[in-house]
């Protein structure tokens, strides 16, 4: 008897590689992404202040079809950047799999993320994704009050164990070898002495 070997997400993956939403939806949910994430920023004034470093240079994001150009704006948020404008940092996430990416977001870790470009833009986008979290429970808190937000936030973290732990028992795609391009790091400039 042979057995099935073949991951509960295939459909779900042969379906987003083939679904190609209409660009009004692109442009809408682009929006919103900016959004959140701007809001996400706004929470947090040292990561403001360690994009405000980078104010003008454009990142440019891909993750399968789907692309965004970040612009850093003055203020230290986001904003989409004009079409065709040159970006300074490309990130692409390597990994085509949404189950691959997914595991990897859960598991706590960074997709396999291919990087070129502006090295110093990198290592504050670095810093961002280590350090900047959204803080669900207080933004629920603001709408449903303190009490019910923790509860909803707990009984979340529960779910979201549970979810790890049943993920963690999935077999994992390999990625290429070749997907991930790590940055070697910036060589210090010799101390003078005194």
């Amino acid at each position: 008897m042979r057995t099935n070997t073949t991951s509960p997400f295939s459909f779900l993956q042969s379906l987003a590689t083939r679904f190609q939403p209409p660009a009004w939806v692109v442009d809408e949910g682009q929006q919103k992404l900016v959004l959140f994430l701007n809001h996400v920023l706004m929470q947090e004034k040292e990561a403001q202040n360690r994009l405000l470093r980078k104010k003008g240079s454009v990142v440019h994001v891909r993750w399968g079809v789907f692309a965004l150009d970040l612009l850093i704006t003055p203020a230290g948020l986001l904003d989409r950047a004009a079409p065709g404008t040159k970006p300074n940092l490309l990130l692409a996430v390597a990994a085509e799999s949404p189950a691959l990416v997914m595991q990897s977001v859960l598991a706590g870790k960074a997709p396999p993320v291919k990087i070129e470009g502006d090295v110093q833009l990198a290592a504050e986008l670095n810093w961002l994704a280590d350090n900047l979290r959204w803080d669900v429970e207080e933004d629920l808190s603001r709408i449903i009050g303190d009490v019910p937000a923790h509860t909803l936030a707990g009984f979340a973290r529960q779910a979201m164990t549970g979810l790890r732990q049943f993920l963690a028992q999935a077999p994992v795609p390999a990625a290429p070898a070749s997907a991930a391009v790590t940055v070697p790091p910036v060589p210090e400039p010799p101390k003078a002495s005194a």
